[in-house]
């Protein structure tokens, strides 16, 4: 029963935060701020007031497929936030521009975080084959390999936190210092990027919840 319970809510807990920032997100989308920029123009003024002038705006596909892309120098807004006068709008471009600050200001975490990347893909692509396999044989030796592996891209999920944190904590700065939004809209715009967050947290929980279980697993195989 409690094996049941335990993977409902490795199931549960990221389905809620999706749903969460989903619905926070369709609610500030309709919520215009009192400055009526654009998300793009949002992140421009961002950047300019900040001095990154050679850090790009552009529109990409999808929803909700925001994202700062570090080695082109480019903050990508979804055509939603793009061209959309709203507070959601405007909380994500700031916050994918608290990433293009961070980058220019080589902040540490984000710096940590990329180095971590390539071994945190193998690892998460790989792992999980090594672990089964390590444990389905009795090969022990390949399933302390495998759960190395799952180990460096749980380490990856932990250090997004900050990361995550951080540049939200910059773009309510930010928000606020250059006029974008006044002082009574912090407030909605707060939820929108804490929502956003939780899927980071959530993410970061049930990759943890995993890698103890195959520890777990593993010092049990060991004793026996």
């Amino acid at each position: 029963m409690s094996f049941i319970i335990y993977f409902a809510l490795l199931l549960i807990i990221p389905l809620w935060a999706q749903s969460k920032v989903k619905k926070t997100y369709k609610k500030y989308s309709k919520v215009p701020t009192s400055s009526s920029l654009t998300g793009a123009e949002v992140a421009r003024k961002i950047l300019d007031d900040n001095g990154l002038y050679n850090v790009a705006v552009e529109e990409v596909r999808g929803k909700l497929s925001d994202h700062y892309d570090p080695r082109s120098k480019v903050v990508r807004l979804s055509s939603d936030n793009y061209h959309g006068r709203s507070a959601a709008g405007a909380a994500v471009a700031a916050h994918e521009v608290g990433h293009a600050i961070q980058d220019a200001q080589d902040y540490a975490f984000l710096r940590f975080r990329s180095a971590l990347v390539p071994v945190a893909s193998f690892g998460s692509n790989i792992s999980i084959f090594l672990i089964i396999g390590g444990f389905l044989f009795g090969m022990m030796n390949l399933a302390l390999l495998g759960i190395i592996f799952f180990a460096a891209a749980v380490l990856f999920q932990l250090v997004t936190l900050p990361v995550e944190f951080d540049a939200s904590n910059r773009a309510m700065s930010q928000l606020v210092s250059t006029g974008i939004i006044r002082n009574d809209e912090e407030r909605q715009t707060k939820k929108v990027l804490n929502a956003a967050a939780m899927t980071y947290v959530a993410a970061a929980l049930v990759a943890l919840a995993e890698l103890i279980r195959f520890i777990l697993m593993f010092t049990g195989m060991g004793e026996e």
